[in-house]
């Protein structure tokens, strides 16, 4: 008889609705602390800042909405040091821990990896097992309306406002800019056929969660992943953060759609 996974991986790209998922999860109080333990850069400390998400492009007329860069500090952990840590925060006392990665990270989970002892291999499957160990749950998160995707992605790396916030704020001035949407829509496509090329090599299927569905009926996805993990389904919450979208998203989308195909970009 198979062992139920006690250790989760949410696997995803920005924008995909992968924090409403891991949100839902930790609400459960039972489903592990899951943060996005690899996207902090060593040598800030710092997640990658708006600027870095740009570092190939030179447009001014795209830069200058962006905020410019702060130094951080160098992160000085040992791989060891790194691994025990994110092992404590991200389980919660029943012994089940839960994680987010995107694949933009994996390099930097790779080189964390790279640091441990005894390493049962060089490729990102044995990394996810060096720090998480053998039995972990992947759970694939995907938005096939990769434009509305990235139109949210450019707007959150304006306003660096990743989540609807808790209290009403007043809105940040984001401005539509169709070479910085397409940048992100480049991106976002790449990484998610990064996630179907490593599956596909490595004949791993993972737990499938669509977009619509996790926002439509989180509730019901949350489950899902709860009964993999042999939890209780019936502790999924219903919606735990509200989405984003909203009127200036669609529009933005509508015009993005229109001069893209007039520039020949790809859609």
């Amino acid at each position: 008889m198979t062992e139920h996974p006690r250790s989760y991986l949410v696997l995803a790209s920005q924008r995909s609705g992968s924090t409403l998922l891991v949100e839902s999860l930790r609400a459960t109080g039972f489903a592990g602390e899951p943060q996005e333990f690899f996207q902090y850069l060593p040598s800030t400390g710092l997640s990658p800042q708006p600027r870095q998400w740009f570092e190939e492009v030179e447009d001014e007329s795209v830069l200058r909405l962006l905020a410019p860069l702060v130094p951080g500090t160098p992160d000085t952990e040992t791989s060891e040091q790194w691994r025990s840590r994110i092992l404590r925060e991200g389980r919660t006392p029943n012994g089940v821990w839960g994680g987010k990665l995107m694949w933009n990270q994996t390099p930097l989970l790779l080189q964390r990896a790279a640091g441990l002892p005894d390493r049962s291999g060089d490729d990102l499957k044995s990394a996810i097992r060096d720090v998480l160990g053998d039995n972990v749950l992947l759970v694939h998160v995907s938005r096939p309306d990769v434009v509305h995707q990235a139109v949210s992605f450019w707007r959150a790396v304006q306003s660096q406002i990743w989540r609807a916030p808790a209290s009403p704020k007043p809105p940040h001035n984001a401005e539509y800019h169709v070479l910085g949407i397409a940048h992100l829509h480049r991106i976002l496509r790449d990484q998610e056929q990064s996630w179907q090329d490593w599956f596909d090599a490595e004949g791993l299927k993972p737990l499938e969660v669509d977009y619509s569905e996790l926002a439509s009926n989180s509730t019901e996805v949350v489950g899902r992943v709860l009964s993999a993990l042999d939890l209780n389904p019936d502790l999924a919450p219903p919606p735990t953060i509200e989405r984003q979208a909203d009127v200036r998203s669609n529009t933005w989308v509508e015009r993005y759609l229109i001069d893209a195909a007039r520039e020949g970009l790809e859609l």
